[in-house]
């Protein structure tokens, strides 16, 4: 199928700005994973930019902006459908106690001035006024008592947010846009800078445009700094022996929100760093009824009515990203983290003024993704050639240039240095910075899953190297299924990509189901290369020293084979030599050993059998000079290549003097 706009996320932002677009006549499919599984069902539906204080300039009137659009929006949305949207322009009452601050304050005390509590936002643009203990206990009764006074935000309102994913739904329907429920996109399929479709569990869709909006998911599509937060929450219901609901508006307190809605009380949120793990926890809840009871005491008396969970999608600035991505049909909105609700009308405006008119808001650029790629470091002590030859004697370089040797190619991209490293193992990131430098290699291998994951050592990866010199080999270390080779292989295309490398199709293949000892699986590993080359990858697969594999991979169209020398990160040097051999006479691509090699000697040795390259990680990284071995195996791999060029010489039975009697002088 073709459509002319595509959305990935079928959450309040994917499904707001599909309305936009279709109200402004354009073609658009909606692509849901599942739309029951959306962080909007799981929100609370404050709009309360003013009670949470938010600092960023930019956010703030980002969040100012689409709460100012909330009532026109949401009128347009029950008149498309004749649904209610639940939107109450309530105001947010934000209590205090007295630890909070440094006193119990003052009737005294001007309307955006406290000893409590400083003014969160200049009165000139978003009002707040202070109540004082007695106000406040008057103007919302039943708080708690140890509450000292609070703020009123007049403007802050609420959605039910709920009722709001079922009218975004009905209205996309009713308008025309294509609903897509229950299909899970697994990779973007680019060409040139261009998205040119998207692999998805039920085929490939294409689309002029695409718009990324899947929420906590994205970082699963493109390595974004997008991680799931997980917030629990749960209900009250309000007893039949309470005349009328109690609590007219939002109660903001700390770390505990209540949310008046109709019969039932909704009381939020936890904020858990956990992964996709699901399910509410009895500490959660826990938490969440004590701050809930200390704020409120009567709901201890109420009975609880629901539990449930969902999945934030957070950033680590907690802002969203808005606006272009690095491939020009590929719009992002994505990372809304607290206030994807809030931002839904904002959202769908720019996002659709962009697309559909190239015009860009100011705004825009303060929540672009490249906010998050510093520039390379220019200060990392750089290893100086110490080892070359000077006072007339001809250098390295100067015996490489006077050899018959070639680059090294690799999928038709060439390349000087034969040696290339990781980025694993080291004991700081400026240790594996300084050893790139050391190595003078130009293929460095990076863990996608490990980036991915902030693994220690590798937070801040992606920053730490100049990758306008060095080509990313992404790896896809930790998959143990061909599977899931392959959907990492695919996030590490768009990682390559997001550093600036367009046209990186390439990816070190590793299936290791084997955790004792770390050999490949070779079933695994050619079902992987099987399809990873059929979607345009340059796959360098890690094996076992077998010739019949490797030739099978290369028939079927990978870029290298790589053998392993002996199990990884063992330092066992080359203990399948004769398989090595075997396989260097038979291929029709590069050989890179790979794995094991754990000195110099054996760098040497493996590329004198006639090797193209090595891999060499762990006996640099876990050296106690890293960048020293560094440098010894960047010149063992020199010095090896140049033999393997030059021949050597042949064993005899017998010795054969270096230095022959003929024409010596007897008496």
């Amino acid at each position: 199928m073709t459509s002319e706009t595509v959305i990935i996320g079928g959450g309040v932002i994917g499904l707001a700005i599909a309305i936009e677009l279709k109200l402004r006549g354009t073609q658009v499919t909606v692509l849901c994973r599942d739309f029951k599984a959306a962080a909007t069902h799981a929100a609370a539906g404050m709009l309360a930019p003013d009670a949470e204080n938010i600092s960023n300039e930019a956010m703030r009137s980002l969040c100012w902006r689409s709460r100012a659009l909330y009532p026109d929006w949401t009128r347009k949305l029950e008149e498309l459908t004749g649904l209610n949207t639940g939107y109450r322009p309530c105001g947010i009452l934000a209590p205090l106690f007295e630890e909070a601050g440094q006193g119990a304050g003052s009737s005294e005390q001007g309307e955006n001035s406290s000893p409590l509590h400083p003014s969160p936002c200049p009165p000139a643009y978003s009002p707040a006024y202070w109540l004082t203990k007695e106000a406040i206990h008057q103007y919302q009764p039943g708080l708690g008592a140890d509450v000292v006074g609070g703020w009123w935000y007049p403007e802050d309102a609420q959605v039910d947010n709920k009722a709001l994913a079922q009218v975004l739904w009905t209205a996309a329907e009713s308008v025309g846009v294509e609903l897509k429920d229950g299909i899970t996109v697994e990779a973007f399929l680019q060409q040139q800078g261009q998205v040119v479709g998207v692999q998805t569990n039920a085929g490939i869709i294409r689309a002029a445009h695409y718009v990324l909006a899947s929420g906590a998911w994205s970082n699963e599509l493109l390595p974004l700094p997008v991680r799931p937060r997980k917030g629990q929450m749960l209900s009250v219901r309000v007893p039949e022996f309470v005349p009328e609901l109690p609590l007219k508006r939002v109660l903001f307190g700390q770390n505990i929100y209540i949310v008046p809605r109709r019969d039932r009380l909704v009381l939020g949120a936890t904020s858990e760093d956990v992964g996709f793990i699901p399910d509410n926890t009895p500490e959660g809840i826990q938490k969440l009824l004590q701050a809930a009871i200390r704020l409120y005491p009567q709901l201890k008396h109420y009975p609880i009515q629901e539990f449930w969970w969902g999945f934030r999608p957070a950033t680590p600035d907690e802002l969203p990203i808005l606006g272009t991505s690095h491939c020009q049909n590929l719009t992002l909105a994505t990372g809304h983290y607290r206030n994807g609700i809030l931002l839904a009308p904002i959202t769908a405006a720019l996002i659709a003024d962009f697309i559909l008119e190239q015009k860009s808001d100011p705004l825009l650029s303060d929540f672009h993704y490249s906010r998050f790629q510093s520039k390379p470091s220019t200060s990392t002590p750089m290893l100086t050639n110490s080892a070359n030859f000077s006072n007339g004697h001809r250098t390295l370089d100067t015996m490489n240039r006077v050899s018959t040797d070639s680059p090294l190619i690799i999928a038709g991209k060439t390349f000087q240095s034969r040696l290339m490293t990781g980025t694993g193992k080291y004991r700081s990131i400026e240790e594996m910075q300084q050893s790139v430098a050391a190595s003078d290699c130009q293929i460095v291998t990076v863990a996608v899953r490990r980036v991915q994951t902030k693994a220690p050592g590798h937070e801040g990866l992606a920053e730490a190297l100049d990758w306008t010199k060095i080509w990313m080999l992404p790896n896809t270390a930790g998959c143990q299924t061909a599977e899931e080779a392959i959907r990492v292989a695919r996030l590490g295309r768009e990682m390559a990509k997001l550093l600036g490398q367009e046209d990186n199709n390439f990816i070190k293949l590793e299936v290791i189901p084997d955790l004792k000892y770390l050999l490949p699986d070779p079933i695994g590993t050619l079902q992987a290369a099987e399809q990873l080359v059929k979607e345009g990858f340059a796959v360098l697969p890690y094996i076992n020293a077998d010739p019949m594999l490797a030739k099978r991979l290369e028939e079927v169209g990978c870029a290298t084979v790589m053998p392993l020398a002996s199990p990884i990160g063992s330092g066992q040097g080359l203990k399948t030599t004769a398989n090595i051999q075997i396989i260097i006479e038979n291929a029709g691509v590069p050989v890179v050993v790979d794995a094991g090699i754990g000195s110099p000697s054996e760098a040497a040795q493996a590329m004198e059998l006639g090797a193209d390259a090595l891999l060499i990680n762990s006996a640099i990284a876990l050296s106690p000079n890293p960048a020293a071995m560094a440098r010894a195996m960047n010149l063992a791999t020199v010095a090896g290549r140049l033999a393997y060029l030059a021949g050597r010489m042949p064993i005899k039975d017998y010795a054969s003097p270096s230095s022959p009697l003929t024409g010596t002088i007897t008496s």
